[in-house]
């Protein structure tokens, strides 16, 4: 994902794991480098879920100024093409004022639209997507899936059974095109990068980064966590896209289950979960040339 060599200044982008630090990395070497920070954050870019989606601090903000969070209501529409958009806006205002941009977010299906552009694939189809929902009525997640595989093995093999929004969508575009999602990938490549771009982490040891993600959940219960879920509940919330973000997901369904609520049961669901899509961005983090910095730098 870096470019060769180009006169062009390297497009700064901080990637790793939840939980890494990579928010700290990133205001860091915004302040080193006189730089604003661009979130790829796909829950911090909606207002009002706060805490679960770990928004930066108003001391973090006070150090570098951050752009791309609370840009969207939870009820509005927000995907990777938009989010594409609003960055090169915001990466160009930065520059235009003299500025290094910092794009840092674990989000990585945008940091890829950022920097190749999207797969050509046909857009959504409301209807195929209500069929597939009413599949897993039907069959449960696991049937949607093998449904997939019949059709198009690899990218089934790709997928994990319950991620249902890219397994469907997977279906989809064979079911518009004829034509396997793998086989859309492969031609399309990912190849020409549209920013010559540095990518930097924040490398920790698997047990460091499980521990660092069991504080997160714990400290985030202690903030109010569970609060903040029930008034976004209360306000209608519940079906949008940001409730099915990990943690925000397991207390909507504990709360629907009614009282009382275990926290500790609750903690220890949030933290498995966590643990899963963590192990899943590290999966996707292995094959990208990444620059692996200790937890202390302060600047490069």
């Amino acid at each position: 994902m870096v470019a060769a060599n180009t006169n062009e200044e390297l497009l700064w982008i901080v990637v790793g794991p939840t939980a890494s630090g990579k928010t700290e990395l990133a205001t860091r070497l915004c302040e080193a480098h006189g730089g604003e920070l661009v979130s790829a954050d796909s829950v911090q870019v909606y207002r009002h879920f706060d805490i679960g989606s770990g928004k930066p601090s108003a001391e973090e903000r006070a150090r570098a100024r951050h752009h791309l969070i609370d840009v969207v209501e939870p009820d509005q529409p927000m995907d990777a093409a938009r989010f594409a958009e609003l960055a090169e806006l915001a990466i160009a205002d930065i520059r235009g004022r003299g500025k290094r941009p910092i794009v840092c977010g674990g989000t990585f299906l945008w940091v890829r639209a950022l920097i190749h552009g999207l797969l050509p694939a046909p857009p959504a189809n409301p209807e195929i997507r209500a069929r597939h929902q009413a599949r897993v009525t039907e069959v449960g997640r696991a049937g949607l899936h093998q449904d997939l595989a019949r059709v198009d093995p690899e990218a089934a093999r790709r997928l994990a059974p319950n991620d249902f929004v890219r397994v469907s969508r997977a279906l989809e575009v064979h079911e518009l095109t004829g034509t396997r999602m793998t086989d859309w990938q492969a031609a399309h490549g990912f190849k020409a990068a549209r920013h010559p771009v540095r990518l930097l982490g924040v490398q920790r040891e698997k047990a460091e980064l499980d521990a660092l993600i069991l504080a997160r959940c714990r400290n985030m219960l202690q903030a109010g966590w569970v609060a903040e879920s029930e008034r976004l509940l209360a306000c209608g919330y519940a079906h949008t896209r940001p409730f099915a973000a990990v943690g925000y997901k397991q207390i909507a369904l504990a709360l629907d289950r009614g009282p009382p609520l275990d926290l500790n049961a609750l903690e220890l669901q949030i933290y498995r979960a966590t643990r899963i899509f963590a192990r899943r961005q590290r999966t996707w983090l292995r094959d990208q040339p990444i620059t692996w910095l200790p937890p202390s730098t302060r600047a490069l």
